[in-house]
């Protein structure tokens, strides 16, 4: 396939994730399951045990093939589990996905990050793949909440770098760009329902 195709198709899935993701809050608004812990309770309760292990699931995947922000899987988790529990998936789901990424563009090399991502976004970090400074950059990328974590996980794949330092870096970065996006989105959409009236 060629890359022009496969940055379409991933924009055309993107799209249609960020409707698909509208048309849920909306209508978790307007059903009340954002109300109330209870509320969200209940409305897990279709999925019972299953339900964490889901969300871990669309977590990681959602990093090997971006379908949604990343902010917005991570506040979903918040509001659905709470935030202790959405956190962990959070952080579980994301180092896998991230892992997975990385695993990928080791064995594809290049050829899988022009067919998956923008010539733009590419020629903007390539500077930091040359020379020796791409490590500690990776890690200030990871720290970082603002950084295309997904984009720098395939990127790190196609370097030098060790899977024991990049599994590093993903440990003990992630936590703090999982809270930023968890709980200031959470914050946010709180904010917004009290706003317009629907909390």
């Amino acid at each position: 396939m060629k890359s022009s195709s496969m940055r379409y198709m991933m924009n055309a899935t993107t799209a249609a994730g960020l409707a698909a993701c509208a048309a849920c809050i909306v209508y978790g608004f307007y059903a009340g399951l954002f109300s109330s812990q209870a509320s969200l309770e209940a409305f897990l309760t279709g999925f019972g045990v299953w339900a964490p292990l889901i969300f871990v699931v669309f977590q990681a995947v959602q990093v090997v093939i971006p379908i949604l922000p990343g902010g917005i899987g991570c506040v979903g988790g918040i509001l659905i589990f709470g935030p202790l529990a959405g956190f962990l998936y959070n952080y579980v789901g994301i180092c896998l996905g991230s892992l997975a990424a990385f695993l990928l563009a080791r064995r594809y090399g290049r050829p899988i990050l022009d067919s998956m991502f923008s010539p733009k976004l590419l020629a903007k970090y390539k500077h930091w793949t040359e020379g020796r400074r791409f490590n500690n950059l990776f890690a200030v990328g990871i720290f970082m909440p603002v950084a295309p974590d997904d984009f720098l996980c395939y990127l790190a794949g196609t370097t030098k770098m060790t899977l024991r330092r990049f599994t590093t870096i993903i440990l003990l970065g992630k936590p703090l760009a999982i809270a930023a996006y968890s709980f200031g989105l959470s914050a946010a959409i709180t904010w917004a329902a009290g706003l317009f009236g629907m909390a």
